[in-house]
């Protein structure tokens, strides 16, 4: 049905198939009426492999990444794209990403131990943490990531370690932007109650003014340490690219105080990530659906350059180099959902249709209360008659789905949640001791299990009984 096609010595080469509805470029109703993706039919992908299932669209990744890159690449001369790998930090995601020439935000060792392990070029790699540890710095240093400081003694640790190990240093610094044109806009709570500026205040993150030229100038007298960009990050708090930009603008002007107050002037700044993506059936958050309104990458692009071009020559400085870092906008729209129906229970004013997809599995569908727009994998296109709520095992209420119109659905059924390829595998939690599930990425009508599915052994293999509790459980009485 499809191609997948590597060109020598270029990029894969990217033919979208031919839907009668799309979801995607990648994704949409294939020949048969069911659900695919790219060129492969998501109900024999289910049952093949099982449920519940992420599937993981190759060429929707790499569709992505490139809309991303080249926006940004039209509107600013000096851009690089940084994938959030905890956005879906599978090592299969991570070599696409690789080859498509993406660098990538790492928190915490063992994501920048996987990036490493599939070959990321660490000079385009950072480290983001507030609480990074010896062995994540060491591990930053040996490698030569960027290390972003976001605490007043972290310095003074990179700098023991640069010494301990014989090695210069990278680093940035993770600023806690005034935002005030944000003081009276309101979006989601990300961060808790507020407007944009008060949940950005109260988070953990950032250094204030006046902490950031202290490091900078401590940084200045040591020359083992090399300062290469400060870093923002705005989050999904918002979907109007004009906020976006506001935040870009405002990096410009820090770097201005940061010059006065130093003489250093950020070679590159870092506005992070939070950018979203809009469907024409709505996906993302129910305080504020990313429907066909919500801002594209060429908004964000044209917005956010304009605004530091022009905050740049307010300030008589140079254009810094420009990174940011997209992970759900890329990962997202790259990836389904499947879980299988099991019981249908009608009440007296509900039906509830049981499946063993759940919110282990599709975390923010509870804990952000976001909305992943639902199909059915078999007729895909078939008249939504009735409003079911879609609900996992779990013990607690587990709305992966609330109040759907759906097609009626019989145990066995498979049922697809689109644009789930972001925080859904890397957030997946084990509660009720379910079983983690398998990933499979496919290209064409390639497919390949790039996560195996947990086994009961993974989970009762890491449990240990104390003998004193065997020997009260176990020991016969004398």
């Amino acid at each position: 049905m499809t191609k997948h096609e590597t060109i020598s010595g270029g990029e894969t080469q990217l033919n979208p198939p031919e839907f009668s509805t799309k979801f995607g470029e990648f994704i949409g109703i294939g020949p048969n009426g069911n659900l695919w993706v790219d060129g492969c039919d998501v109900q024999d992908l289910a049952e093949r492999f099982g449920t519940p299932l992420f599937i993981i669209s190759e060429n929707e990744l790499r569709h992505r990444y490139r809309l991303f890159r080249d926006a940004f690449r039209k509107h600013y001369p000096d851009v690089e794209i940084l994938f959030a790998n905890k956005s879906n930090n599978g090592l299969a995601i991570r070599h696409i990403m690789n080859q498509e020439g993406a660098g990538g935000d790492c928190f915490g060792v063992n994501e920048m131990y996987m990036a490493l392990l599939a070959g990321t070029d660490a000079k385009t790699l950072v480290l983001n943490g507030s609480n990074k540890q010896d062995e994540e710095l060491e591990m930053a240093v040996a490698n030569g990531l960027c290390i972003n400081i976001d605490a007043m003694d972290e310095l003074d640790r990179i700098d023991a370690v640069s010494r301990k190990l014989g090695k210069s240093a990278d680093i940035g610094i993770r600023l806690k932007l005034d935002l005030d044109p944000l003081k009276d806009r309101t979006g989601v709570a990300m961060h808790g109650p507020g407007t944009l500026k008060e949940q950005s205040d109260s988070t953990k993150w950032g250094m204030s003014r006046e902490q950031t030229v202290e490091i900078v100038n401590r940084a200045l007298k040591m020359d083992n340490i090399n300062l290469k960009e400060t870093h923002f990050h705005l989050s999904r708090m918002s979907n109007v690219a004009a906020d976006f930009a506001v935040m870009a603008r405002e990096m410009i002007t820090w770097s201005a105080h940061i010059r006065d107050k130093t003489g250093w002037t950020p070679p590159c700044i870092d506005i992070g990530g939070g950018w979203t993506f809009g469907k024409w059936y709505g996906t993302g958050p129910n305080s504020q659906i990313d429907d066909d309104s919500a801002a594209t990458a060429d908004d964000y692009a044209r917005l956010c350059s304009e605004a530091i071009k022009d905050e740049a020559e307010k300030h008589g400085l140079p254009l810094p180099k420009l990174r940011l870092e997209p992970g759900r906008a890329l990962s997202g729209p790259s990836g389904v959902a499947v879980g299988k129906v099991g019981a249908v229970k009608v009440g007296d004013k509900k039906k509830w249709v049981n499946m063993d997809l759940s919110t282990n599995h599709l975390s923010w569908a509870a804990i952000l209360d976001w909305y992943y727009h639902s199909v059915p994998v078999k007729d895909a296109g078939r008249e939504a008659t009735e409003t079911v709520d879609l609900v996992g095992p779990l013990c607690n209420s587990d709305e992966v789905g609330r109040h759907r119109k759906m097609p009626p659905l019989e145990r066995g059924d498979f049922v697809a949640f689109l644009d789930t390829g972001g925080y859904t595998e890397s957030q997946a939690a084990r509660y009720n001791a379910q079983l983690l599930p398998a990933t499979v990425v496919v290209a064409g009508d390639q497919v390949d299990v790039t996560t195996e599915r947990e086994q009961m052994r993974d989970v009762v293999g890491r449990f240990k009984v104390p003998a004193r509790l065997m020997a009260a459980s176990f020991t016969p009485e004398s």
